[in-house]
């Protein structure tokens, strides 16, 4: 049951924030750079394909982890900050090392993004998960 309310929790929190982020914090600095190549409405399986598969990561390497040996939330955070940085990052300086028009703003914004919202979600998670169990 920890589990079940470990992904749900942390999985919700990630979708909702990442919702906000998407729609008003990454989209109007990607259509700046290459709006022509953004679809109108975006494709729902492969985003809850990478949503689903994303957290079961950050649960195996950090949130069970925090919960089965009881690691503080602080440890919890930087930790999550660092598979975000990790997964954020490989996207992003990848796409601007091999995308014509791929952008430092656009990099950097996503990256600063992907690290803080993997941060929070985790942390959330494994903060409900506790109080809940």
């Amino acid at each position: 049951m920890t589990l079940i309310v470990l992904y749900l929790s942390t999985f919700i929190i990630f979708m909702c924030l990442d919702y906000f982020g998407l729609s008003y914090l990454i989209k109007p600095v990607f259509e700046k750079d290459i709006g022509p190549l953004l679809l109108d409405q975006f494709r729902i399986g492969p985003a809850v394909l990478f949503y689903a598969f994303y957290i079961g990561v950050l649960l195996w390497f950090v949130s069970w982890p925090a919960i089965s040996q009881d690691k503080g939330l602080l440890w919890v955070l930087g930790n999550a900050a660092l598979i975000g940085a990790m997964g954020y990052g490989t996207y992003e300086f990848t796409s601007l090392a091999v995308m014509k028009d791929w952008t430092w703003s656009m990099t950097l914004t996503d990256f600063a993004w992907g690290t803080c919202l993997t941060a929070t979600a985790a942390t959330a998670g494994v903060w409900i998960t506790r109080l809940a169990t």
